[in-house]
């Protein structure tokens, strides 16, 4: 009989159900787990049933890797997945948040504290679409963007990937979504993934929920505020990212009145799955396990056993995977987490894969590749930084005669000052070739 679940054309619900039907426990649990690509091997995907790859910040094939060389990378991740029993493809996913900024020649964007100064939703959406191409020219789906953070305190170390302290300037820029993954059609329902076509790629909104409310701005740490205040002011973007039709939605380091939100089966399954309807699937942030205990990476399956059983679907692993899928196979085989659990992970997982057309599409789209960072994409860029300058005062001249700006035409010449003036690393900023960005000539551009 044939298989349901390779029928392009059968209805999506029905080929989840179909794929789910055919899967042991150790594929299930291989379609939870993302690995860093500096330790999928294809012996590791082949073997242990690995769903999915991701790169860390600044983690590359080689240094100066262009698009080419990423596809010919995530190609033979592809291959090895594509030979299981099953033929489930990987996906690929990226911390594009500014552009394919870990990839040497792609089009770089200003961060989201810029775009907030532009407050305008159709460049943003533009911007995505831009980046969308040039995340699939490297042969990825999947990009760990937007970051939706309503930033309450500027002494937050990650403020500049907030658009705005004013919760509806962030919620009208999540147009990055319908940029990244297309424009869903009128009355799709709002919370069921939406992924338009082959130039498109995967979203996630991030960090669920209130990493910008901190406690004195402090990183990963605890957001003190009542129910309200959290909804209205830190959830309320999600709102809109989810009438878009989101994929996926990334959980938070930071706590909320002390609690853990990779540990809030409240906050990510009550309120995100039941209450809001989601019906994509909730990744969980880069070693987020590890940083449950301390010392880091201790209780380690205590702290598997928390977070997929308050509704982590994919976990972020990304290197100890060995003993991930041991400790979690444990787990369910002495029903500490079910099988419903586990179907319900995975059956979210595989809906997103098929709407990503992955299985019909699985390797890069080489056709795309002469598009990064071209004349085009990076006029959009140019659009993006004139409209994102923000004039603080015009002061007049030392003489008081005349505003400072507009500038003399003929004046034969102005000085730009400091360490960023002429360094193309540093006005690029954080992700970009590096995870924390870097100073020089890091790319082109």
């Amino acid at each position: 009989m044939e298989c349901v679940y390779k029928l392009p054309n059968a209805p999506i619900e029905a080929r989840v159900r179909d794929l789910l039907s055919r899967m042991t426990l150790l594929e299930k649990i291989g379609q939870m787990t993302q690995i860093e690509r500096s330790v999928a091997t294809p012996s590791a995907i082949r073997d242990r049933f690995i769903g999915n790859v991701l790169s860390g910040g600044g983690s590359s094939p080689f240094e100066n890797a262009k698009s080419a060389d990423w596809a010919d990378m995530i190609d033979g991740f592809q291959k090895a997945a594509l030979e299981t029993r099953l033929g489930i493809p990987i996906i690929y996913g990226t911390d594009a948040v500014h552009g394919n900024g870990n990839v040497y020649g792609a089009t770089i964007f200003p961060h989201n504290v810029g775009l907030g100064a532009t407050r305008d939703p159709d460049l943003v959406r533009r911007i995505g679409e831009v980046t969308a191409v040039e995340v699939r020219a490297s042969g990825a789906q999947y990009a760990f963007a937007p970051c939706v953070a309503v930033c309450r305190d500027p002494r937050w170390g990650r403020s500049y990937e907030s658009y705005s302290e004013d919760a509806e300037v962030v919620g009208k820029l999540s147009s990055l979504v319908s940029g990244l993954q297309g424009r869903p059609p009128e009355g799709h329902p709002s919370g069921y993934p939406f992924l338009a076509g082959r130039k498109n790629v995967i979203a996630s909104a991030k960090h669920f929920v209130g990493d910008g409310g901190t406690e004195n701005g402090t990183n990963e740490g605890n957001t003190v505020v009542d129910y309200d205040d959290l909804e209205s002011i830190h959830l309320a973007p999600y709102l809109d990212c989810l009438s878009q039709g989101v994929c996926t939605v990334m959980a938070s380091y930071s706590s909320w009145n002390g609690a853990r939100l990779h540990t809030s089966h409240f906050l990510l399954t009550e309120v995100l799955k039941n209450k809001l309807g989601f019906k994509g699937f909730i990744i969980s942030d880069w070693e987020a396990l590890d940083r449950l205990y301390e010392p880091k990476g201790s209780n380690y399956r205590q702290s598997i056993l928390s977070t997929i059983n308050s509704g982590i679907d994919m976990v972020m692993v990304p290197f100890r995977f060995e003993l991930f899928l041991e400790e979690f196979i444990s787990l369910v085989e002495s029903g500490d987490i079910t099988m419903a659990r586990v179907d319900d992970a995975v059956e979210r997982i595989l809906r997103v894969k098929f709407i990503s057309g992955v299985f019909e599409h699985p390797f890069a789209d080489r056709s795309l590749l002469d598009l990064v960072g071209c004349k085009e994409h990076r006029e959009v860029a140019r659009e993006a930084v004139r409209k994102s300058l923000v004039l603080l005062k015009n002061g007049k001249d030392p003489n008081g005669r005349r505003p400072f700006l507009p500038l003399d035409k003929k004046a034969k010449r102005i000085l730009v000052a400091g360490t960023h003036a002429d360094n193309l690393g540093y006005q690029c900023g954080g992700w970009t070739i590096a995870w924390a960005g870097n100073t020089g000539r890091i790319t082109e551009g």
